[in-house]
């Protein structure tokens, strides 16, 4: 009779123990590694006002030397933060520069216990709706070249005083007229004589 007893009983301890094993079992290997459990601004978010800062919460404690927090723009190009600050099981980092509008990526690689490096990013939006775009650059305007307009301004008096001054002094009496005139007379006194001499010798 008690050899009846003890098969349920231990039917019913290997069953106990063997669900006792199916429960425990998924659990170890989950919290081996670590996983981010919460995230400021969360995945997906659609922000109505730029964030400054990025704070990812994990499962396991972080080790200050091997926890890395980067961001990066809808082009890939790395957003300026600061280096993360880690407390406990949160790290933080601050952006440094004001955030324009669209889409954001912020990846993370973190150490667990074990470890095991582990890695994993995720996407957010800003949506500012009071945020206007940076002006583009209006092209400056080429100097324009205009032809110099011609100046038709009035003939220097000076050239036409040293061109009339020959004739002024040809017309008043000058040296030169004097000494022709003088010629003239001299020439018309050697005629005269002459002609009195021939007379004479007639």
């Amino acid at each position: 009779m008690s050899r009846h007893l003890h098969r349920p009983l231990a039917a019913a301890l290997a069953a106990t123990l063997a669900a006792t094993a199916l429960l425990i079992g998924p659990v170890a290997p989950a919290y081996a590694h670590n996983v981010l459990s919460k995230a400021t601004p969360a995945q997906d978010a659609k922000l109505k006002k730029a964030p400054t800062r990025i704070t990812l919460e994990f499962l396991q404690k972080l080790n200050p030397s091997f926890t890395t927090i980067t961001l990066s723009d809808a082009d890939k190009q790395q957003v300026t933060t600061g280096e993360p600050e880690v407390s406990g099981t949160k790290g933080t980092v601050a952006i440094e520069s004001p955030l324009a509008n669209g889409v954001y990526t912020v990846a993370y690689r973190v150490v667990s216990k074990d470890g095991h490096p582990v890695q994993g990013s995720y996407k957010f939006t800003v949506a500012d709706p009071t945020a206007t775009a940076a002006p583009s650059p209006s092209p400056s305007p080429s100097p324009s070249v205009s032809a110099p307009a011609p100046t038709t301004s009035a003939p220097s008096a000076e050239p036409t005083a040293a061109a009339a001054s020959p004739a002024a002094s040809s017309s008043s009496g000058g040296p030169g007229t004097m000494a022709l005139l003088a010629g003239g007379g001299v020439l018309l006194a050697l005629v005269a004589a002459a002609a009195v001499l021939l007379r004479r010798r007639r």
